[in-house]
């Protein structure tokens, strides 16, 4: 019975030892907190493991991080393959399908949406502002320019080319003025006015040829030659051509002497506002204009904008990282770390396992008191 009393007794004090000295342990990872003194000697294994080693334990967890928890290549892996870039473009184009509205909602929303107030007045005031701009530049050229500079050659080349058109025109209706009865009694007319301001030798001419009407009647048809000879349509084409050279060489503003153009340019304004109708293109729906707008941003904008951004991340995500310094972020943070809620986290997460290395330090304990009871009884026997 006494051997038995004297191994339990071993046993029980080598497991209360153990048991101790591992709790022990535990509590000098993070116990005490600062570095104790007496007087300027620092008592031994004061602060704590982590507390000491703070400094280095925050670096090594900034490099494990950056090298093995989040690194580029683990992003990538994870969140930039084409698996995660197809579900967030088709998350996109459902949004974009039901939730833009591009065939019932209004060009007015868009703009409401992206905060641009007063668009009507802005084009307005646009159309308005680059009207009198031109008009403006018309009115300087025309007041400096002749009709030659200002007029286009194309327009000049044709007024050139209608001139013989002109002629036979003219020429054309000339003959039919004289022989219509109205150009017979313009004609008698003039020989009548011709021959009574010659006074006595107008007279004599009429008694030789009887009166007016016959004199008439044999100039009709002179003049009707006159106008159809081919000599006559090269002199009234020469002398039209002469004139327009003169008129080209004339400045513009002679021309148009007089001419106000603040009306024309108002009644420009008035026609463009109403072509465009402003407000009544914003109230309709950007399909109006553009038809296919949602085949294009599915089919083409958007897989191109995903790919795009997908290559540059990729491109960029290693220098982005380095950019980011996240090792200094951690190591900052487990600097600020109270080392009391360290503690808290640590012993919350792993508190069944440090219970266990206590249980563990008092079995070792007592199995050790239990060979030195066996060994003492060896030898005292």
């Amino acid at each position: 019975m006494e051997i038995v009393t004297t191994i339990v007794f071993m046993a029980l004090i080598g497991a209360v030892i153990g048991a101790f000295t591992n709790h022990i342990a535990i509590k000098m990872l993070f116990r005490p907190y600062e570095a104790k003194y007496i007087g300027k000697w620092r008592v031994p294994f004061t602060p704590g493991l982590i507390p000491k080693r703070r400094e280095e334990l925050a670096s090594q967890l900034g490099k494990l991080v950056i090298h093995y928890l989040l690194t580029p290549e683990l992003i990538e892996k994870r969140y930039l393959n084409k698996e995660v870039q197809g579900r967030i473009q088709r998350v996109v184009e459902e949004q974009i399908t039901s939730g833009l509205g591009f065939e019932t909602t209004p060009i007015s929303k868009w703009l409401e949406r992206a905060e641009l107030k007063n668009v009507t007045g802005s084009v307005k005031d646009l159309i308005d502002s680059q009207v009198d701009f031109q008009a403006l530049k018309i009115t300087d050229k025309l007041q400096t320019g002749t009709v030659q500079t200002v007029l286009p050659v194309a327009w000049q080349l044709k007024v050139e080319a209608k001139l013989p058109e002109l002629t036979s025109s003219i020429l054309q209706k000339g003959t039919d003025f004289i022989e219509s009865p109205e150009g017979n009694r313009t004609l008698k007319q003039l020989v009548d006015d011709f021959l009574a301001s010659k006074g006595t030798f107008g007279n004599m001419i009429l008694m030789m040829v009887g009166d007016s009407n016959t004199l008439a009647n044999k100039l009709q048809p002179e003049i009707k030659k006159f106008l159809d000879a081919p000599s006559t349509q090269t002199l009234i084409t020469n002398l039209l051509v002469q004139e327009w050279d003169k008129i080209k060489e004339r400045p513009l503003v002679e021309l148009l002497n007089g001419f106000d153009a603040a009306p024309v340019v108002e009644q420009i304004k008035a026609y463009i506002h109403k072509q465009v109708a402003i407000e009544e293109q914003l109230e309709k729906p950007v399909t109006h204009f553009f038809p296919t707008i949602g085949a294009v941003v599915s089919d083409s904008i958007l897989p191109k904008a995903f790919d795009y951004t997908f290559k540059r991340l990729h491109a960029e995500l290693p220098a982005l990282f380095e950019k980011l310094k996240l090792d200094q972020v951690v190591k900052e943070q487990v600097n600020t770390f109270p080392v009391s809620r360290l503690e808290e986290l640590v012993l919350g997460l792993s508190r069944r396992e440090f219970k266990m290395i206590t249980i563990l330090g008092g079995v070792l304990g007592g199995l050790i008191g239990v060979i030195q009871g066996i060994i003492a009884l060896v030898i005292n026997s």
